[in-house]
Parts: structure tokens; C-alpha cells; sequence
């Protein structure tokens, strides 16, 4: 008699993974919300940047042959997502004002005769009185199969990206009462998924939350020298594959593109100023080429898959220790080890506070309590990255630690490094005298501070710039407040107050 041995059971949610993505196992938390959208239940997914979220409702849509109406945040992201997805043969398309009524037309036909799987819009579009008509008849039809919110934490005004538009998301849930929806971003401070279960209304949702260190990345943040184009040469030069280079402005962005290229770095520039047809060549050149160089604003880089990126180098101090993340996260997909450097001076906190405060204001009208207190929350997220860009301790530990996330020192980066040789200073003299000196009610503005306290010999700084760090340290240490006004106006706190009547130890290099 011949023993037939039962052939294994074939999975078929690893079947159309392998099928259409061409991935042998799913990564941790991805099969999960799956599952979990497949079974009609909402979800919150925070998975690192290049952990594949899209697939975690990309897969469904194609598994339950149904439409998925995918909610984000930028055309060229969308834009790119499509064109990677029509490249492996799924239908997909997106919808917004740029499409001409030629092109809309055949897109909304496709849409009725159910040949399409996802279908990206901007969340403007649903304040249009077509597209919530065109939700309707996709209800009516059965054919709207689950709702994904990408870049979910632009909901949250505790967030790094907040976007007005993200707010009137909720009526997703009384447009479409009951279509599983899936939230997902790279990070999550706990008051931000808090705030992202409560606007879009998830009901009972499954909270998958990975954590966001990458093990591979090697952090290092220092003061930026007056002419930095040697380091980025340098920088660029060690490094392998694709390297992304971030500056604040356009301007600076054409600007550092055009003096790469002239040391002999062949580099391109991409910002939303361009012309479509330029920034399209700029991504293809970044794509296609084996090393490319590209300087960019820090918009670029959302959704685009390059996963050999080995180098993301800013010019600035970023906004927000979040936001860093997800834009330091663009390099390493792959697996293999790659540098994020940060070049920095503390002026940047100066000019980014003056530029957050122009964005959220119009001319001759008053800002509104929502919108100052949003202000508020921008200015004390770029004090806590200016205080990761200072502090001694471990870049990856600090960076995590303000997305609620507690680890050890990652032993990677340049503090870690340096940590045996670092010399540590006890500063609670020189800080004493200078919180005695914010003791009165009106403050004192911080250059004739720093000028008035430059002779005391314990700062050992006769110029007062020691004593503009020792400040910058101590509002970081929340002692004393600054003005979120630009004038640099600082306040003593009560822990101040507290600390002048029983100190403590503020040890910090030299």
C-alpha cells in the first residue's frame, strides 16, 4: 500500500501577496490588518517608513475584487503609488482637479463598470458634490469594499504635518457607515492615535503599532560650519547608492543643486515650484540612475520606493522629531546599514518659528485660539528636535522617545560613539546665576542677557555665546520659557523658581 503524505494547506493570502507583490512572507503587523480590514473591522496601522503599509489595503482590494477609496495627502505621491501599482498590473487610479474632463470622463466610467481596485483622492475632494454622489452609487452597488487614510497623524493638531483638510475626514464614517477603514502612519505619538480613533471615529478598531527604530540607521547631528559643501562632498562621497539631500526653501534648493554640480558632484534639484515636467524628470533621474544625488524640500520623498538610499543629509534643523523620522526613514529600506545627518545651528530654530508663524497667519485678520494653540504645540515640537540635535545623550533613544516609544541607546550613533569620551560639566552654578537673573515678572531679552552675564567667570565664555547655550539648554530643560514671537524674550517657569530655592545637578558637556 503507497502512503500518500497530504500536501501542506496553500494560504491564499500568501498566494496573492506572492502573485501580485512578488513577497515570499508578510512583515510583522502587516497580515494582521489584513485580516482584520478583510473581516470588515477597522484599524489604526503606525508601521515604520518602508515597512509596506500601502500593501495593508492595497492586498485586500485585490483579495476581495472590490474597490478600495484610499485617502492622501499630495498628487505626486499619489501619482507615484499608481504608477508602481499599473506597473505590476493592478488597476488603479487617481482622481483630482489636475485631470482635464477628457481624462475624467473614461477614469469615472472605469470607476461604474467596477475594472478599477484603488482609487486615490485628495481629502479636499470630499467637499465635492461628485464625488460624494459618486460614493453613493459605489454603496448602492456593493462595490466600495474598505476606505484607507494615509498619513493618518495630518488629523491630529498634536501632530508634525497637520492639514486642515484632514479634519473633515470624519464624515468618511457617515458617507460610508459600513466600509471597514484603515488609518495608517509611519509615526504616532500616543495623543496622536488618540486623536486619530476619535476624528475619523473608528469603531473598536485593531491597534497595530510596530516599533519605529531602525537598527540599521546610524544618526549624527553637528553644528554646521559656515560653508558645509566640503562635509557634503565628504558625506557624499563615503556613502552608498541614492543620497537625498534636504533644505528648507526652494531657493536653497536650487541653490545647493547648482554649487554640488559645480564641485563636481552631479546633482538635481526637486521642489514643488517646478514645472510637472521637470520635477517628473528629477524623480525618473532619482529612480533610474545607479547613485543619484538629489536635493530636495522635505515633501519629496513620500511614497517614492528607493530602498538603497544611503545617505539623508539636512541642511536644517528639522521641524519635529517626528517628522524626522519618517523623513531619516527614507534611507535603509533595503536592510543595509545608511547615515542620516543633520547639519544644524541654533539660529534655525529662530527662522523656522518666524516661518511657522507666517504660514498660519493672514494679513490684518487675528489668529484664532485653534490656530494659536496649534503654534504652540509647532514651536514646542521644534524645541524638543533642537534639544535631540543638542543634548548628550542618544540620538535614536531621544528621537523615539518623543513618539512615546522608551528604548536603550541604539550604540550606532555619534553620541553613542563619543559617550567614553565625553566629558561632562556640573552647569548648576552658571545656571543658577542666570535664572536669578530672569527673576523678575517682564523677562529679559536674551542678547542683553547673554551681554550682561558674559563677564561672570563661570560661564568661562567672556563673548556671551556660552551663555546663549546655556539658555537654549535650559528652556530645553523647561526652567525657563521662551516667546514664541521671535523676539527671544525669556520667562523663568516655576521649575526655575523651584530649582533657585533647591537645586539639582544639570550635568552636560563642556
Amino acid at each position: 500500500m503507497v502512503r500518500v503524505t497530504p500536501s501542506p494547506s496553500v494560504d491564499p493570502l500568501e498566494q496573492a501577496l506572492q502573485r501580485h507583490f512578488g513577497w515570499q512572507t508578510f512583515r510583522p503587523g502587516q497580515r494582521s490588518v489584513v485580516e482584520a480590514l478583510l473581516a470588515g473591522r477597522d484599524c489604526l496601522a503606525v508601521l515604520p517608513t518602508g515597512w509596506g503599509k500601502s500593501l495593508c489595503y492595497q492586498l485586500p482590494a485585490l483579495v476581495r475584487e472590490g474597490l478600495v477609496l484610499v485617502i492622501s495627502p499630495l498628487v505626486a505621491l499619489m501619482q507615484d503609488q499608481v504608477a508602481q501599482l499599473q506597473r505590476r498590473g493592478i488597476p488603479a487610479a487617481c482622481l483630482h482637479r489636475g485631470l482635464t474632463a477628457a481624462e475624467r470622463g473614461p477614469l469615472l466610467q472605469r470607476i461604474r463598470d467596477r475594472r478599477l481596485r484603488l482609487l486615490y483622492l485628495a481629502p479636499e475632494r470630499l467637499r465635492v458634490e461628485a464625488t460624494r454622489q459618486l460614493l453613493d452609487d459605489l454603496l448602492s452597488e456593493g462595490g466600495l469594499v474598505g476606505l484607507a487614510v494615509d498619513e493618518a497623524h495630518c488629523i491630529s493638531a498634536w501632530g508634525h504635518d497637520f492639514r486642515p483638510d484632514y479634519r473633515r475626514l470624519g464624515e468618511l464614517r457617515r458617507l460610508c457607515p459600513g466600509v471597514p477603514l484603515v488609518a495608517l502612519s509611519a509615526t504616532a505619538a500616543p495623543q496622536v492615535r488618540a486623536d486619530i480613533i476619535r476624528l475619523l471615529q473608528l469603531r473598536r478598531p485593531l491597534v497595530q503599532v510596530r516599533s519605529a527604530r531602525r537598527t540599521n540607521l546610524c544618526y549624527t547631528m553637528r553644528r554646521r560650519p559656515a560653508d558645509p559643501l566640503p562635509d557634503l562632498v565628504a558625506a557624499i562621497g563615503g556613502s552608498r547608492g541614492a543620497v537625498l539631500i534636504y533644505a528648507r526653501t526652494r531657493r536653497s534648493v536650487e541653490q545647493w543643486a547648482t554649487r554640488l554640480n559645480g564641485a563636481g558632484v552631479e546633482a538635481i534639484a526637486y521642489h514643488a515650484g517646478m514645472d510637472p515636467e521637470s520635477r517628473q524628470l528629477a524623480l525618473t533621474h532619482f529612480q533610474g540612475q545607479p547613485r543619484p544625488v538629489l536635493v530636495a524640500t522635505v515633501a519629496f520623498g513620500m511614497g517614492v520606493d528607493r530602498p538603497d538610499v544611503g545617505l539623508v543629509l539636512h541642511l536644517d534643523l528639522p521641524a519635529s522629531a517626528e517628522g524626522y523620522l519618517q523623513e531619516s526613514g527614507r534611507a535603509g529600506r533595503d536592510g543595509l546599514p545608511a547615515d542620516c545627518v543633520v547639519l544644524f545651528d541654533p539660529a534655525d530654530r529662530v527662522s523656522l518659528g518666524w516661518a511657522m508663524r507666517s504660514a498660519g497667519q493672514t494679513p490684518g485678520v487675528t489668529a484664532s485660539v485653534a490656530d494659536q494653540h496649534r503654534l504652540e504645540l509647532a514651536q514646542r515640537q521644534l524645541r524638543r528636535m533642537e534639544a535631540v540635535a543638542e543634548g548628550e545623550g542618544c540620538r535614536e533613544q531621544a528621537l523615539l522617545l518623543a513618539v512615546g516609544e522608551l528604548v536603550p541607546p541604539c550604540g550606532r550613533c555619534d553620541r553613542c560613539q563619543q559617550q567614553a569620551a565625553t566629558v561632562l560639566r556640573d552647569w548648576s552654578e552658571p545656571a543658577a546665576l542666570l535664572l536669578a537673573a530672569l527673576s523678575g515678572e517682564r523677562g529679559r531679552d536674551l542678547r542683553s542677557l547673554a551681554e550682561e552675564l558674559a563677564g561672570q567667570a563661570a560661564a568661562g565664555d567672556a563673548d556671551g555665546g556660552r551663555w546663549g547655550w546655556l539658555a537654549r539648554r535650559l528652556v530645553q530643560e523647561e526652567l525657563i520659557r521662551e516667546s514664541d514671537d521671535g523676539a527671544q524674550r525669556l520667562y523663568l517657569r516655576d521649575t526655575g523658581r523651584r530649582y533657585l530655592h533647591q537645586p539639582w545637578p544639570l550635568r552636560w558637556a563642556a
